[in-house]
This record gives C-alpha cells, sequence and structure tokens, in this order.
C-alpha cells in the first residue's frame, strides 16, 4: 500500500472533494495510516456482523462499523482483528470500542475507535450490511474511499490515490 500520502496533503489538493470525520477517533492497530474503499455496517452492543464481515476477503478495504457510539461494551477484539489482518482488509474505524488494545496495537492493520472497554458485546445476531452511515462529521456509503491517519479521517467518492501511484 501506497505511503507517500497524508490526510492533511488530500485536505489541501482535494478539499472540495472529501468529507472529514469528526476527530474523536484513537488509534488502535500497528499501521497508523490507512486507506481503501469503504464497506459500512450498523450494530449496537452485538458484534456478530463484524465478525461475519471480517471473515470475508477484505480485498484491501476499510471496514467502518457504526456502532452508535456506545461505550457501554467492544465490537472489536484481538480474535477479530486478527482475522482481518488474515482477510486482507485495509483498516476497521468503529463508532464505538474496542478491546483487547495491547493485541490489537501488534497487529499490522488500521484501527480506530473511540475507546478501550474490556466487556465483551452480546451476540444476538443484529444489524444491517452495507447501509450508508451518519457518523460525526460526514455521512459514510459504501463504496466510497476512507484515508486516515495520525492526523485524522477523510472521506472521498473515489480513489484519490489512483493519479499519483
Amino acid at each position: 500500500m501506497n505511503s507517500n500520502w497524508a490526510t492533511a496533503d488530500l485536505c489541501d489538493d482535494h478539499e472540495d472533494a472529501l468529507e472529514i470525520l469528526a476527530p474523536v477517533f484513537r488509534d488502535f492497530g500497528d499501521s497508523r495510516a490507512f486507506y481503501g474503499q469503504v464497506f459500512c455496517i450498523k450494530v449496537y452492543e452485538d458484534n456478530t456482523l463484524v465478525a461475519r464481515t471480517l471473515e470475508q476477503p477484505g480485498a484491501e478495504r476499510v471496514l467502518v462499523v457504526d456502532g452508535g457510539g456506545s461505550i457501554r461494551c467492544a465490537l472489536l477484539g484481538d480474535r477479530l482483528g486478527d482475522m482481518a489482518v488474515r482477510n486482507d482488509w485495509a483498516g476497521i474505524v468503529v463508532y464505538g470500542c474496542v478491546r483487547d488494545s495491547e493485541q490489537l496495537a501488534k497487529l499490522p492493520i488500521g484501527i480506530k475507535a473511540l475507546a478501550s472497554m474490556p466487556r465483551k458485546s452480546k451476540k444476538r445476531g443484529e444489524g444491517i450490511l452495507d447501509v450508508s452511515l451518519d457518523l460525526p462529521g460526514a455521512r459514510v456509503t459504501p463504496g466510497q474511499w476512507l484515508y486516515a491517519d495520525a492526523d485524522g479521517i477523510v472521506i472521498a467518492a473515489e480513489n484519490l490515490l489512483s493519479q499519483i501511484l
């Protein structure tokens, strides 16, 4: 994956073509910068669909999980993080919590979430796949492109890096 980019530069060069997520996400994976085409799911305190999605080939996409901003339980831990690495996901953004943060920090994948919480989620099988999400600061739609680094997370309708790769 090309590492010759930064979200600040993308904002400078493509300001009118970007949406920017609010700066509420923290880094949890070993890869601080990542990008890819977006796949979206919406869940609430239930990570069943997160697991089902991550066991599929990621094809260097980014999974965006709208967990409703809940900080009462984790939607991703070391087992699912490891599965994401094995199945070629470029990154995961969770509008909610993760757990096993020390193990996640060793995985070669980008992971951003609100916080760490040791409590696991329920397993009810509820949620929605492949749906547009209204996250703080931006609407995220399946098929868009997400770019994340230490400065933040930006969303574009197309792959902005295809022009410079």
